[in-house]
């Protein structure tokens, strides 16, 4: 069986549609919620003030690397 290399240490706060997600090797928390794209489909009122990538985005974007 092979040795486990690296284990993620991943803490998320979360507060209603917005997660905070502290990340290895990042200074600051990265914030997670939804956008206004995502908001119309799911006929939410969301201000732009409050639009961050959701967690859809940061997937997308890790498999297309």
């Amino acid at each position: 069986m092979s040795e486990v290399v690296y284990t993620s240490k991943v803490k998320i706060d979360r507060k209603g549609k917005d997660r905070l997600a502290y990340l290895p090797a990042e200074d600051k928390p990265v914030p997670f919620g939804i956008h206004s794209e995502i908001a119309e489909h799911y006929k939410k009122d969301i201000k732009k003030e409050d639009e961050h990538a959701a967690t859809l985005d940061y997937i997308v974007a890790a498999a297309a690397g």
